[in-house]
């Protein structure tokens, strides 16, 4: 425990805060900038006392519980409250939660993509939504049920999985989803679900169970990537990602280099759609 950053960084965040940003009011002889030291007391549920000889370096280790009402009285971000416990010598707890429907920031951006593919990812590969052309270049991932809706899943236990990329790409990609399958295990938001996935490819893949040896861990998304679109052939496009802070769903938007053969291609998928060129 770091008693003094910890007094400092308590003492800076309540001097952030106004009255009016955690719905208290404030009176018109207020000499403090900021907080009282009673206020951040009221909201997280804890004598003055204690909160005083905190940010006078006198206090004992914050329990967990105490840093969380800290964490929320002092109305932290993700980033300030995992510093909070750092400093208080806690882990900090993870920061996925399970959310089956896209958060309203990302689905904002989703809407407005229309010359790019795009859709939303959660930390287990389940897809939550696709636009037109996210589906035009890669059918539509978010007609799945069960432990199919993963793409952890699908990749070894399905052969059309693999169908829109090439097969020299194919052990790259295997490798990417046993390793994210690894981190989804430890730290993701339905761990449960992670170790029937893991348990069942376990059983029934081969090529899976060589790949888990590795003890390779990720939780990036391919940053480039050759797809195998039936009509148009080959297209290679690069991979940008936005998470939500908590990190339980991600935004990927698929993007070509101007002036490319590929570029060029997905200009005219996104004239045709899901439109067959030939008979």
């Amino acid at each position: 425990m770091d008693k003094k950053e910890l007094a400092e960084f308590l003492r800076r965040r309540r001097d952030s805060l106004r009255p009016h940003d955690v719905g208290m009011v404030e009176g018109p002889r207020r000499r403090t900038q900021g907080l009282r030291r009673e206020e951040v007391a009221q909201l997280a549920g804890m004598s003055t006392d204690y909160y005083a000889r905190l940010e006078q370096q006198r206090g004992p280790q914050p329990s967990v519980q105490i840093a969380a009402a800290l964490a929320r009285a002092l109305r932290l971000t993700l980033d300030e409250r995992d510093h909070l416990f750092a400093l208080v010598g806690h882990n900090a707890p993870a920061r996925f939660h399970r959310a089956e429907h896209v958060g309203p920031t990302l689905l904002r951006v989703l809407d407005r993509l229309d010359d790019s593919p795009a859709l939303v990812l959660t930390d287990m590969a389940d897809t939550l939504a696709m636009n037109p052309l996210a589906i035009a270049l890669l059918g539509d991932q978010t007609r799945h049920s069960g432990l199919v809706r993963s793409a952890y899943y699908r990749w070894f236990m399905d052969p059309a999985e693999r169908l829109i990329y090439p097969e020299e790409d194919h052990e790259r990609h295997g490798r990417a989803q046993a390793a994210r399958l690894r981190a989804a295990l430890t730290t993701g938001s339905d761990t449960p679900r992670a170790t029937r996935i893991l348990a069942e490819l376990q059983k029934n893949s081969p090529e899976f169970a060589s790949l888990w040896e590795l003890q390779e861990v990720a939780q990036h998304y391919d940053e480039s990537k050759t797809v195998l679109h039936p009509e148009l052939g080959r297209i290679e496009v690069d991979g940008q990602v936005l998470f939500t802070e908590n990190r339980a769903q991600t935004l990927v938007v698929l993007t070509t280099r101007p002036g490319t053969e590929s570029h060029s291609k997905l200009e005219l998928l996104s004239v045709i759609g899901n439109q067959q060129l030939t008979p």
